[in-house]
């Protein structure tokens, strides 16, 4: 499978997170949307396959949180390092440019998202702190066999998924439930699909720990 024969204006409304890669190499998906990869990359004389290896990437292996019930604390937190949390800056980082765009170019629509940009850097703080916590302090003290020390940090991060939780919802009331308007241009659709991918992955990512991780906590 590659995307070298897709379009750019359907990359971006299939791929969560293609947008980024699309705006780092300068490759318009609205005005120049019509164009495949192939096209466009050699319009602007660029490695084609390198940028479809990139968009490739960020098609994630999919694993049920039973596929980790008998893995090491070593190994588990290894993966949501991987997996969540560093897929979490990334995604936030494009979703608050995609957002901001949307609100700058459609505000004055009723069915703008109005004030999600904002909304998005407040949860990137919040899961910045949150994730720092965790590689700071609960994931040393899990790996180095200090788990029945940890009990009061895990209350602390299992309070902290609750905000999280509240802070999704939130997510859905501002965009009618990330439902993009008929006439949605690219942009627009573009960042409610890496919305929906974000917030699939962040319940996820709090499912895996709550319900893995920490119940090896005593």
């Amino acid at each position: 499978m590659d995307f070298l024969n897709t379009t750019l204006s359907d990359i971006a409304k299939t791929i969560p997170g293609a947008t980024a890669i699309l705006n780092q190499y300068k490759l318009s998906f609205c005005c120049g949307g019509q164009h495949t990869l192939a096209e466009a990359a050699s319009k602007s004389r660029l490695d084609a396959e390198e940028i479809n290896a990139s968009i490739m990437n960020l098609i994630p292996d999919t694993h049920s949180n039973d596929n980790w019930q008998e893995a090491s604390n070593k190994e588990l937190i290894e993966h949501i390092l991987t997996r969540y949390h560093q897929v979490h800056r990334d995604q936030l980082s494009e979703l608050i440019r995609l957002a901001e765009r949307v609100e700058t170019v459609h505000g004055e629509r009723p069915e703008c998202p109005t004030g999600l940009a904002e909304h998005l850097r407040y949860m990137q703080t919040e899961l910045e702190g949150h994730m720092q916590k965790e590689e700071q302090i609960l994931f040393p003290m899990l790996v180095g066999g200090m788990a029945a020390m940890a009990a009061g940090p895990v209350n602390v991060m299992k309070q902290d998924h609750d905000d999280h939780v509240v802070a999704i919802d939130k997510i859905s009331q501002l965009t009618n439930n990330i439902t993009p308007p008929e006439n949605a241009c690219g942009t627009w659709r573009a960042l409610y699909l890496s919305l929906t991918s974000f917030k699939d992955d962040l319940e996820a990512h709090i499912d895996l720990e709550n319900n893995v991780l920490f119940t090896r906590v005593a």
